[in-house]
């Protein structure tokens, strides 16, 4: 029956249905990453960000809109992961201080919220740029604006809303150049766009279920994996066998995330490399086996590890006197990890390109810390959003997020922290000393494209510098040293190089003699990171 309001029970409906229709879709979603390499995780991020809203509320017998959208506008807030997760938690941020106080929504109700959600959305973007989620966002709900007294029901006003929501996305290549290059939409946009979808659908009566056969690498809606419950950290390397069970990566995701959450799994040509969080790591390695033998194996007690931090009066082994100062870093890699504590850091969070940290986990570890200041490094220009959305929210500790877009840059920074100083002179100088950081990577690309009149074909290395695609060949070590050729100038000093994925010391090795050959005296560096996905991670200083 068309609505012509919607209570608590109709937005729950539809925020479950949001949810499902947008895990359906990842996928298509991390596949419109304007960057081909293998860690496009908008789809990802969007998906495991509106699943910490709906699982929540899921099962709520909640009837006040008002209430309920207040409640997923937190649980959103907490769970944010990424650029594209943060900006769609302040939609609904906003959406819900516009439905404040009302038991059900009329359809101006409905609209007015809709202006309200981009609004806030908007200032939380510092710099906000066209053409991506925001745009869309905007643009939808400005024709929602000024055609609602138009619409005799909710579903008929949804139904427009996503009309003017796809206009607007066919058109972000317009306003973005990197997206009409790529030949692509904004994967944001396309997101919303099926968050959107999947509410008109629970309007109409229609149920959106998981689908199974294209499960991504994230949970649906209404599963909670306990992650609290540590378990097990399990890490493994296998060779496909072709006369096994056929290997399909979409598939293996969703069956893993089935068994546990901090999930990365990497495939190269016949080799695939596995990293989860596991209550039941025998069930993971048997999924494996299906598909072929093992190369390598790690298992590591995350429960046992967590029990031997427990103080003898039952807390966890935090600091029983606030520090002065606590540093946080994101970081993915063992060898990078080391790195980074050695340097300094005093709490390290697992994440990177495909593991964004949640605002939640920065909270996290700012409760874990235990300090009067804490200096955030995001090391990733996806992450840096969540941190400061945790810093938004912490109340009673001074918190500081240095904008670090690189590992290199988290690297430089750390190494500028005094503990002695202010914290005002710690962030002077920590995000001074970032802008003399030249940072770059060689990853593969997933696709055919051309960025930047760089002929770029899948299975090919390519050569990052700073965020921009410069160079790409068959070849690892010859991508990587053409893209030294673009990061090193005269006043160049020292290059430090993280092999990671793909990469071996003695390819390194190679590349830093031939580094010395060419440039004469400069120094190299280098660090054995275990990163995945990028072969190398570079610095120029």
């Amino acid at each position: 029956m068309a609505k012509t309001h919607i209570n608590g029970t109709d937005f729950r409906d539809m925020v479950v249905a949001g949810a499902r229709n947008l895990s359906n879709h990842s996928a298509i979603v991390d596949k419109l990453n304007v960057f081909p390499v293998p860690d496009g995780d908008t789809g990802k991020n969007m998906t495991m960000t509106f699943n910490a809203g709906a699982g929540k509320i899921a099962s709520s017998a909640e009837t006040s809109i008002g209430a309920l959208s207040k409640q997923l506008s937190r649980e959103l807030l907490m769970g944010a992961r990424g650029n594209s997760g943060v900006i769609l938690s302040q939609l609904f941020r906003g959406f819900s201080t516009g439905l404040e106080g009302k038991d059900e929504a009329s359809i101006a109700d409905i609209a007015k919220a809709l202006e309200q959600g981009v609004k806030t959305a908007y200032k939380a973007v510092m710099k906000p740029v066209e053409g991506t989620i925001l745009t869309v966002a905007r643009e939808s709900a400005e024709a929602v604006s000024k055609a609602y007294a138009d619409f005799a029901t909710v579903d008929a006003l949804y139904a427009f809303k996503i009309e003017a929501m796809q206009k607007s996305l066919d058109g972000t290549p317009d306003l973005l150049p990197v997206l009409k290059e790529a030949g692509v939409v904004d994967s944001g946009g396309q997101g919303l766009l099926y968050v959107f979808e999947g509410f008109l659908k629970a309007l109409k009566g229609e149920v959106v279920e998981i689908d199974e056969s294209i499960a991504s690498e994230t949970s649906s809606a209404g599963v909670d994996f306990e992650s609290d419950e540590f378990g097990y950290c399990t890490e493994f390397i296998f060779k496909i066998d072709e006369s096994r069970i056929p290997f399909k990566e979409h598939v293996f995701r969703g069956r893993l995330e089935e068994l546990g959450d901090s999930i990365v799994v990497v495939q190269d040509e016949d080799i695939v490399k596995v990293h989860v969080h596991t209550l039941k790591p025998g069930d993971a390695l048997n999924l494996a086996q299906r598909h072929g033998e093992f190369l390598t194996l790690k298992i590591e007690n995350m429960t046992e590890q967590h029990n031997e931090m427990i103080a003898q009066d039952g807390q966890v082994n935090t600091p029983q006197k606030k520090q002065e100062y606590a540093v946080i870093a994101v970081s993915a890699g063992s060898g990078i990890n080391d790195l980074l504590k050695e340097s300094g850091a005093t709490y390290i969070i697992e994440g990177g390109q495909t593991m964004n940290p949640s605002t939640e986990d920065f909270l996290n570890a700012i409760e874990e810390v235990n300090a009067k200041n804490v200096i955030i490094l995001p090391n990733n220009s996806n992450i840096i959003m969540a941190a400061n959305q945790a810093k938004q929210v912490s109340d009673d500790v001074n918190v500081v997020v240095i904008p670090t877009k690189t590992i290199p840059q988290g690297y430089a920074a750390i190494s500028m922290f005094v503990e002695g100083n202010t914290l005002a002179k710690n962030e002077e100088e920590m995000t001074t000393i970032i802008a003399d950081i030249k940072s770059g990577s060689v990853t593969y690309a997933v696709r055919d494209t051309n960025m930047n009149g760089v002929d770029i074909k899948k299975g090919d290395f390519i050569g990052i510098f700073g965020s921009d695609i410069v160079t790409s060949t068959e070849d690892m070590s010859k991508t990587t040293l053409e893209l030294f050729e673009k990061m090193i100038d005269e006043d160049s000093e020292l290059v430090t190089i993280i092999y990671g994925e793909g990469a071996t010391e003695d390819s390194a090795e190679e590349i830093a003699e031939a580094l010395e050959e060419k440039f004469g005296d400069i120094e190299v560096e280098i660090i054995f990171g275990e990163q995945p996905v990028y072969s190398y991670i570079i610095a120029v200083e």
